[in-house]
């Protein structure tokens, strides 16, 4: 059988920030509005929260009205701001419970080349077994199911399963099965918190699945914290999730699961610090002695065309997708490889579709992992 793992970029509408295609210019309007979403919650705003509050409406363009280019801003019963004739904005809510309302990422629909794309990967794969990642909702993911890989013939996915995780961007982590893989129990770890607080930015939704012949094969699905901004704050949070991933499978591992995969996009280099819990011995408890999990990029014969890394222009620090194999689990393993004709390359460094032309056309900036398993 097959197992993948995907990082789609959303299949039919994205937020227009992570879509922009330029980071550098969107990297501070996110980090406003992350910032601004977390002093909202605040019961009481303080003169210096006042003050914070105003000087991220004006980068986030907000300052005249509640709809700017990237964002709008809900004020559904009470208010937060009034707004003068004259140009002044005063902050007029005491506290979150003066007023009624949030934030809200604006949205685009994705190109309907790039959705046939994202589509053509999948079918490609041939999983039996595919995790994705930042899929909008469990809809969109059995409307791409039913429509957009209908449409290109071959088996269809019997099973969709996607719950609503702790990123209200609709970049969730789901995952589809063939139908005769039943999924049998699923687990899900958006409450899970340390002393620092919750640790998952979206999920880590365990799968229990029964596959033909009635082996059990668990996965669990992840997407770490971004380390496109954040600085030191998001590498620690990243350190956290990946040390509650291992106690997870350690546990799922004593409790006799010998079939376990982690997959998804980690958002970090295997040599990295905050994946080091993880992959290695760098965390605590569980976490603290070596990691019997493998990478099946470290197989002999692991085709990635030449190219190590699995996202952007695919150089070595730009791998941070992974699928990782308990020790039975990678044994198992015939065969493994990456796909990368869904992802654009200007430099002509692998092969494309033939009708991707340009960067907006690309099904993701994310290439594909697969491995065969022999179970």
């Amino acid at each position: 059988m097959r197992l993948a793992s995907y990082n789609v970029e959303n299949l039919f509408d994205r937020a227009r920030l992570l879509a922009t295609g330029d980071w550098a210019a969107g990297r501070p309007l996110l980090e406003a509005y992350t910032e601004l979403t977390k002093v909202l919650q605040q019961q009481q705003y303080s003169s210096a929260d006042t003050r914070t509050i105003l000087r991220l409406l004006d980068r986030l363009g907000l300052t005249a009205s509640d709809d700017a280019p990237y964002v709008r801003l809900r004020q559904n019963r009470g208010r937060l701001v009034r707004r003068s004739r004259d140009g002044t904005v005063t902050v007029v809510a005491g506290g979150r419970g003066d007023w009624i309302g949030w934030l809200e990422l604006k949205r685009e629909t994705v190109t309907d080349l790039a959705v046939r794309h994202t589509a053509q990967v999948v079918h490609d794969l041939g999983a039996d077994v595919l995790g994705v990642v930042e899929a909008e909702d469990r809809w969109a993911l059995r409307h791409f199911n039913a429509d957009q890989l209908a449409a290109l013939g071959g088996r269809v996915f019997g099973h969709v399963m996607l719950i609503d995780g702790n990123d209200e961007r609709g970049i969730d982590v789901g995952l589809l099965t063939r139908g005769d893989v039943e999924i049998t129990g699923m687990v899900s770890h958006v409450d899970d918190a340390d002393l620092a607080g919750p640790v998952f930015s979206r999920d880590c939704p365990e799968f229990e699945l029964s596959l033909p012949g009635g082996t059990r094969l668990l996965v669990l699905v992840n997407h770490l914290k971004s380390k496109g901004y954040g600085g030191a704050e998001a590498s620690t949070r990243r350190r956290r999730q990946a040390q509650r991933i291992r106690e997870i499978y350690e546990q799922r591992r004593s409790e006799g699961h010998d079939l376990v995969a982690v997959v998804g996009d980690l958002n970090d280099t295997p040599d990295s610090g905050p994946l080091s819990p993880l992959l290695g011995a760098g965390g605590t408890g569980a976490a603290s002695t070596a990691s019997d999990l493998r990478d099946v990029s470290a197989l002999p014969g692991f085709d990635d065309g030449g190219w190590p890394g699995t996202y952007g222009t695919a150089n070595k620090g730009n791998k941070i997708d992974y699928i990782l194999c308990s020790p039975a689990l990678f044994d198992s393993i015939t065969a493994a490889g990456v796909h990368r004709m869904g992802v654009w390359t200007a430099s002509g460094r692998w092969p494309m579709y033939p009708t991707l032309k340009r960067a907006q056309e690309a099904a993701s900036d994310h290439a594909a992992l697969w491995v065969d398993l022999d179970l």
